[in-house]
């Protein structure tokens, strides 16, 4: 086995040799210097390897088998409710940080007598007295609302069009993940305001989670903190809200996009 170093050669002396232009040379600068700390020319080429590998796995499009120039599913309407899912999540979440800070998850008050709570109070205090606050929490429940109905039309038309089938069968399963988690994210914020609707919405979701069979006790415990709703009910609906679930969903999408991205957008089948 040889010691002798295997890379030697003269990076600059090789740009001097060539014929570049100003933009060409600052580039190829840039890229020799990380690649000698970073690697990333090797990494790139791995990155390119495995992509040419999935996609000879994938079968033809209809447009490829039939060598069709304009793939114009592509333009038809239904086939952009995924982007406008992201889009409405993104404005959801931006909209969501800002209002947590005026929101106060706590259950001081008598909402089952009807009595205002502090959660209620700082809902109302955003829409009356935070600046662009009424539009603020608008947008924030309007996004919500879009995001669901378009999770669900993007849902039907991925079925209808049988874009589920082989070899997409994976993406189709985290589809159906994303929505059941969207669900929980529609229920945990509804329940944040704390008011008559929120609190008998987290009753029902307590008498569900206890009908639920084997781990009925236990899922109540876990997500509402007993059998009886207060305020380990809403910090456990807040932590779901805000801490978790973003970070749950945001890289469920991120893999289910770099998914649809190596295998392409489905046709109709």
């Amino acid at each position: 086995m040889s010691l002798k170093k295997q890379d030697d050669m003269d990076h600059n002396a090789w740009l001097k040799g060539q014929d570049l232009t100003a933009i060409e040379t600052v580039f190829l600068t840039t890229l020799i210097w990380l690649d000698k700390r970073l690697r990333i020319v090797d990494y790139l080429e791995l990155l390119e390897t495995m992509y040419y590998r999935a996609n000879l796995q994938m079968p033809k499009s209809h447009t490829e088998q039939y060598d069709l120039d304009n793939k114009f599913w592509y333009w038809y309407p239904l086939y952009s409710l995924g982007s406008l899912s992201i889009i409405a999540y993104l404005l959801a979440a931006v909209s969501g940080a800002m209002l947590g800070f005026y929101y106060a998850p706590s259950t001081a008050g008598a909402v089952a007598q009807g009595d205002p709570t502090a959660a209620y109070d700082s809902m109302v205090m955003i829409m009356k007295d935070v600046q662009f606050g009424f539009m603020l929490r608008s947008i924030h429940r309007w996004a919500a609302q879009f995001m669901v109905a378009a999770v669900f039309l993007h849902m039907l038309r991925v079925y209808f069009t049988g874009a589920y089938k082989e070899p997409r069968e994976v993406n189709w399963i985290l589809g159906v993940v994303l929505i059941a988690l969207t669900l929980l994210f529609g229920f945990s914020g509804y329940v944040l305001p704390w008011k008559q609707l929120s609190f008998w919405a987290a009753q029902i979701g307590v008498e569900l989670a206890l009908a639920t069979p084997l781990v009925g006790e236990w899922a109540a415990q876990l997500l509402f903190g007993g059998f009886t709703l207060g305020q380990a009910t809403l910090v456990r609906m807040y932590i779901l809200h805000v801490f978790v679930l973003p970070f749950v969903v945001t890289a469920l999408i991120a893999i289910h996009v770099g998914i649809v991205w190596v295998q392409g957008i489905a046709e109709p089948h």
